[in-house]
């Protein structure tokens, strides 16, 4: 049986944000940040990264007192990842500013004493050789693997983003990436598609429209919790992960309507403010109204 350790490997950022709600600078960011905050609602979380030497207390401190163990986050001399955004008014699109990669450019993850024993691993949106060699370092430990991609890696190494989809139990994107991954026009047939490549589940991140599951004799949509005040959408995707598998890790996936429930009611406070901020205020009390909210939603 599935234990409830979860371990994600993923960027460990400093984000500048420009939105018609306001900009911010070096706000914590990066894919394993948003997915551990989330995650760790549930379970602790085991977090592999790599972060410079100007990487702020703050940031040690809100890792630190939200269950996220960080003994395999690697400190190095020189910058930490840093990414520079513009959203467009009503957040349809974003402009990247800059991407500097720092020490994450040459970042190789040598994983000491994980405390995972039996669990997930998340594979956050990195280079799949990275994701493939975290994978390879873990296998003895862990029962369930996830991973997620994204457009870049689609258009860098598809032949290694397809050898991480086919080593993972469920497989995440959004659906540019479906589309992109597959060549279909149609959600349905992409999702399908994506299964005959080896994941038992596919899940299709549709952003403001919910998300769309895929596993053998069960397909469904879930719906996004309705006029939401958007201020960031960047972590969206992560927290849904985050959401997802702290779930999994608690309850088991037998109820995979239940567990997306979950994933899309905490993406829904995480792009209600900016950055992080929305995920260090909540707990599972607090997400029942949006989790209620989805089921109502569904009944109709």
């Amino acid at each position: 049986m599935i234990s409830n350790d979860i371990t994600v490997v993923g960027s460990i950022a400093l984000d500048t944000l420009e939105t018609s709600k306001g900009n911010r600078e070096n706000l914590l960011g990066g894919s394993a940040t948003y997915f551990s905050l989330s995650a760790s609602l549930f379970s602790s979380v085991e977090l592999i990264g790599i972060v410079g030497s100007d990487f702020p207390d703050s940031g040690w401190k809100i890792l630190k007192s939200n269950n996220i163990n960080c003994d395999n986050i690697e400190i190095k001399d020189g910058k930490t990842f840093s990414w520079g955004g513009r959203y467009s008014d009503d957040y349809s699109t974003r402009d990247t500013l800059f991407t500097e990669l720092g020490v994450f450019e040459t970042y190789k993850p040598i994983i000491k004493n994980s405390s995972n024993n039996n669990g997930i691993l998340f594979l956050a949106n990195i280079h799949p050789s990275l994701q493939l060699d975290v994978l390879n370092q873990m296998k003895s430990n862990i029962s369930m693997v996830v991973s997620d991609t994204m457009n870049l890696w689609l258009d860098m190494d598809l032949n290694g983003v397809k050898e991480v989809i086919s080593k993972s139990n469920i497989f995440l994107l959004n659906d540019e990436e479906a589309l992109q991954l597959t060549g279909q026009s149609d959600m349905d047939k992409a999702g399908q598609d994506i299964l005959q490549e080896g994941p038992d589940t596919v899940i299709i991140k549709l952003g403001g429209k919910g998300s769309l599951l895929f596993s053998k004799g069960e397909q469904f949509h879930v719906p996004c919790v309705p006029d939401i005040d958007v201020y960031d959408p960047t972590g969206a995707g992560d927290s849904f992960a985050g959401g997802l598998l702290g779930y999994i890790s608690q309850y088991g996936f037998a109820d995979k309507q239940e567990a997306l429930i979950h994933a899309s009611a905490i993406a829904s406070y995480t792009v209600s403010d900016f950055g992080i901020n929305k995920l260090l205020n909540l707990n599972l009390d607090t997400i029942k109204s949006r989790v209620d909210m989805i089921k109502n939603i569904m009944k109709d």
